[in-house]
Order: structure tokens, then C-alpha cells, then sequence
């Protein structure tokens, strides 16, 4: 704590001080203060264990199991870690202890000074020392005795005061605890938030994974269905080419046999016409069994009316449409959030 930059901020060197020896929790000057490490602040021995107890109730005493606790400090909310020993393991602060005491005994030595005290407006020379219950307001006896409280119920100023700053005491105590909750909640859920964006990529991952197999099955099996469409292709192909071929080569000697017989008929004379089979090399070619067989056409095979047809290759895949698009995710319970400790209402 530096004391000396802050006096040296007010005109007032004790007023500064007195700034510099208030405990953030009770507002009142530091009692056995004691040095939240690593942050440097303090906090009196009694303020930081109500604040510890606060925010771990399992932890009951010095001599209890649990190993060691954690508070938020409250001027910085920087967390203190504590060992077994809780508050009673921080380092008092002696300088600041020296540095109160010493501040005591120059207020006690001053002379109290007029107007130090705050006085009753209705009675100028009465200082307010008491408190009207009924009224909610701090008076003087004048008032009580003879003025505007006379009828009303009071009760010495000091009792009020230290009950409401006791009760003040207890409220901020619980602030603390209750904000050291809500940084752990914020923290659990940032926590969770982290790991909804892990586990989605994660996710995300295996389904693309997933799809680029499937994708691949299906490249597989594409594959594999065209491969025996383009093998009955080569098959019907190579057979109508061989009955090309076969049908080519008939034409031809159809052709031959043709021109053979014009010659023959062009003869005029019948001992011609029936010798031309002497001069002939294919004495067969004109033998009138040979070309009335042929005229008849040949008895080669032929193809069966469809056969060029490709539709029992025709694959359905409407039932996989379907599935594809009836494909959605496993359904699964849904996973309850649960938070350790009560439910915490905070009221602004």
C-alpha cells in the first residue's frame, strides 16, 4: 500500500491517511490487517475470513479435513489462494498496524474542534447522539425532550450504529461471496462455451467424414456399374460386327454369282450356254441348284428385335433419394446442465 502518494494528494495529510486505513469490507479502520498475497492489498484478519468462510461454508475450523479454500480479493478481484491454515496463514501487515496506532494517538491528542461533531439544525448547540427508531433519522435530546421526537422511540446513536454497521458488514460479506458464485458460474459456462465450439468442430469433422466416405462408395460403386455396362457394350458390338462381317462377305459372293449368271444369260446359244460351265474355273458357279439356293438369301444368324437395348442396365435410386433425405442425426437425450451450490438472487 502506498500511504505516501495518497497524503500527498489532499491538502489534509490526517484525513488522506485515514483514506489510506479503511478496510474496504467494514469501513472502519484496518484491525489486525493482514496482506492478501500476491496482490498487495489488505483487509482485516476478521473482514477476510468472513469473506473466506463465505465463500467456502465447508470450511468449518483450523483443524477440519479440507486441504485449503480460495476468495476473491475484493478491491481487485484477484483470487487468493489459502492452505489448510485459511486466513490465519496470511502475513500480518505490522507496518500498517504501527502506522494506525500512531494515528490513533494524534487524534486522541488533538483538541476536538467545533463543527468535527455534526450538531442539530432545530438546536445549534446540541450535537445529534441519539437515534429516533420511529423516525429512521439521528437526533439530539433536545429533540427527544421537548422537540419534534418527544413521542417517538429512540435508542442510543453508538448501539444503532454498530448494528448497522455490523448488518452492513454481513451484507457486503455476502456480496463478496455471492459475486466469488456468479465469476464461478461465468466461468463454468465460458468453460462451456469453449468446449460447445470444440466438440462442434469435432463434429462437424466426422460428418464430412462420414459423407466423403459415402461419396467414395458411391465412386466405387459407379464404377463398378459402368464397368459391366461398357463389358455388354464390347459384347453386343463385337457380335453385330462378326454378323456385319458374315453378311458382308455373303454380299460379296451374292455379288460375284450375279454378274456370273448376267454372262450366262447373255448367251444365245443353247450347246453355248450349257458348255460355258466347261470354260469356267467354278464349275459350280453356274449350276442352277447353286443360284436358285442363293436367291433364296442366306441362313445366317441375325440379331433378336431389342437387342441393342440397354434398359435392364437402368439402376432405381429413389428408395437412396429417399433415405438421403430422411438422413438426420441419432436422436439423444438432452444433456441437463447442472451448477454446484444453491440457486443465488441478486437483487440490484
Amino acid at each position: 500500500m502506498d500511504f505516501q502518494a495518497g497524503i500527498l494528494q489532499d491538502g489534509n495529510p490526517m484525513e488522506s491517511l485515514e483514506k489510506q486505513l479503511i478496510c474496504p469490507i467494514c469501513l472502519e479502520m484496518f484491525s489486525k490487517p493482514v496482506v492478501i498475497l500476491p496482490c498487495q492489498h489488505n483487509l482485516c484478519r476478521k473482514c477476510a475470513n468472513d469473506v473466506f468462510q463465505a465463500s467456502n461454508p465447508v470450511w468449518q475450523s483450523r483443524s477440519s479435513l479440507i486441504s485449503g479454500g480460495r476468495f476473491r480479493c475484493p478491491s481487485c478481484r484477484h483470487e487468493v489462494l489459502l492452505d489448510r491454515h485459511g486466513v490465519y496463514g496470511l502475513q500480518r501487515n505490522l507496518l500498517v498496524e504501527n502506522i494506525i496506532d500512531i494515528y490513533k494517538q494524534e487524534c486522541s491528542s488533538r483538541p476536538l474542534k467545533k463543527g468535527e461533531h455534526p450538531m442539530c439544525k432545530e438546536h445549534e448547540d446540541e450535537r445529534i447522539n441519539i437515534y429516533c427508531v420511529t423516525c429512521e433519522v439521528p437526533t439530539c435530546s433536545m429533540c427527544k425532550v421537548f422537540g419534534a421526537h418527544k413521542d417517538c422511540e429512540v435508542a442510543p446513536l453508538q448501539s444503532v450504529f454498530q448494528g448497522q454497521k455490523t448488518e452492513l458488514n454481513n451484507c457486503i460479506s455476502m456480496l463478496v461471496a455471492g459475486n466469488d458464485r456468479i465469476q464461478t458460474v461465468i466461468s463454468q459456462l465460458e468453460d462451456s462455451c469453449q468446449s460447445t465450439e470444440e466438440n462442434s468442430e469435432a463434429a462437424k469433422r466426422e460428418l464430412c467424414a462420414r459423407f466423403a466416405a459415402l461419396a467414395a462408395l458411391l465412386e466405387e460403386k459407379k464404377a463398378e456399374l459402368l464397368q459391366r455396362i461398357s463389358q455388354e457394350q464390347a459384347d453386343k458390338t463385337a457380335f453385330i460386327q462378326s454378323l456385319i462381317c458374315q453378311y458382308k462377305e455373303q454380299l460379296e459372293k451374292s455379288s460375284r454369282l450375279v454378274e456370273t449368271a448376267i454372262q450366262a444369260a447373255e448367251e444365245t446359244g443353247g450347246a453355248a450356254f450349257l458348255m460355258r460351265g466347261d470354260r469356267d474355273t467354278d464349275r459350280s458357279m453356274l449350276s442352277l441348284p447353286r443360284i436358285v439356293e442363293a436367291s433364296k438369301g442366306g441362313r445366317l444368324d441375325k440379331i433378336e428385335k431389342g437387342y441393342e437395348s440397354m434398359d435392364a442396365f437402368s439402376v432405381s435410386l429413389d428408395h437412396l433419394t429417399e433415405a438421403i433425405q430422411a438422413l438426420d442425426f441419432d436422436p439423444a437425450e438432452e444433456d441437463e446442465e447442472y451448477f454446484d451450490g444453491e440457486e443465488e438472487e441478486v437483487e440490484d
